[in-house]
């Protein structure tokens, strides 16, 4: 009878025994294989959970029309059935499930379950070769335009390149303004002093006494 059992766990990923907790199907990532240079396919196995015991109501129609039955039977064959299996795993038996694993008592009394291994599936290994491209030219987004990273150190260097000369082009123009203001402090001088040899002196007159 597991063997009707088994093909729901595997059809609906779960099933539940009364007063024993429930068994899952559970999925591995894929991963890679890099020794190998391939992808190993997603993997799946069983898994226990204690803590939740009650079937579906979908379980017991899926049972009653395997078992061709009325559904009120099927629940009492399956409440039943797992009566009988918490009193084996009581009495430190341990019972197999054929391609789904095993249950027995740990030393606290509490049921343990251990998987059979993975559940065995169709998908392939893929072949996966790492590929290093060392002449591509990734593109981001600068502004309203798509650059590459060569094409903003290019501007960049273009641009101190251009600083640089602006710099070596300007400098008449820091000699005019240092001039103009001589020109001012000049012009401002003989407008005090009169425009005259004379005024280019120290005008002060120093007394000496006797």
């Amino acid at each position: 009878m597991t063997e009707v059992l088994t093909s729901y766990l595997l059809q609906n990923k779960s099933l539940s025994i009364p007063g024993l907790g429930t068994i899952y199907i559970e999925r591995i990532p894929a991963q890679t294989d890099f020794v190998n240079k391939r992808i190993l396919p997603p993997g799946y196995h069983f898994r226990f959970d204690k803590y939740f015991d009650a079937p579906d109501k979908d379980f017991f129609t899926y049972l009653a029309q395997q078992k061709d039955i009325a559904d009120y039977e099927a629940i009492k064959w399956y409440n039943e059935w797992a009566y009988d299996l918490r009193s084996r795993l009581r009495n430190d038996n341990e019972e197999l499930w054929p391609g789904v694993g095993s249950f027995r008592k740990d030393p606290s009394g509490e049921i343990s379950f251990q998987s059979a291994g993975a559940i065995p599936t169709y998908e392939e290994p893929a072949p996966a070769v790492r590929i290093v491209r060392t002449h591509t030219h990734a593109t981001m987004l600068v502004g309203d335009r798509e650059v590459t990273k060569e094409i903003i150190h290019q501007e960049g260097e273009i641009y101190a390149e251009e600083t640089v000369h602006r710099e070596k082009d300007s400098w008449w123009i820091y000699a005019l303004i240092i001039g103009a203001i001589a020109l001012s402090a000049a012009f401002f001088h003989f407008y005090k002093k009169g425009f005259n040899i004379s005024s280019l002196g120290n005008q002060q007159r120093i007394e000496i006494k006797k």
